[in-house]
């Protein structure tokens, strides 16, 4: 086997040690650790981010846009941590309460279904759950 150098990472080893197995050629270049962790992490950081948005329905554009609601960026992280708790639940469908607006949102799509500011003498039907954030 060639020398290789102390300072290398583990990782660096059992890829050459894997490269080396399946080529039978003991003199591999060692693999560059950000070449191997930066795609993959990019990759997954990706992914992880598309299924942490947010969506919204034509509907609940309507009614955002007709009630004059703004969503802060603050808000929206509250939403989706909501979504993400409703989630862990095994709610199907939400009511997730962000300051004095109420949204209805179909966890498993993390959709906006509609929405309402001054959430008092409301009745929410279709829900098995709320999430108050």
């Amino acid at each position: 086997m060639n020398s290789m150098n102390s300072s290398m990472n583990p990782l660096h080893i059992h890829l050459n040690k894997v490269e080396q197995q399946r080529t039978g050629v003991n003199n591999v270049k060692p693999l560059k650790a950000e070449t191997v962790q930066s795609s993959s992490f990019r990759e997954i950081l990706g992914s992880q981010l598309e299924e942490k948005a947010v969506q919204f329905s034509k509907h609940a554009t309507i009614r955002l846009n007709d009630r004059n609601i703004n969503l802060t960026n603050d808000q929206m992280e509250r939403v989706a941590g909501g979504i993400g708790q409703a989630d862990e639940k095994g709610i199907r469908d939400s009511l997730v309460l962000v300051d004095d607006v109420a949204l209805v949102v179909n966890v498993k799509s993390r959709t906006v279904i509609t929405a309402l500011n001054q959430v008092t003498n409301n009745v929410f039907s279709n829900i098995d759950g709320a999430v108050v954030v």
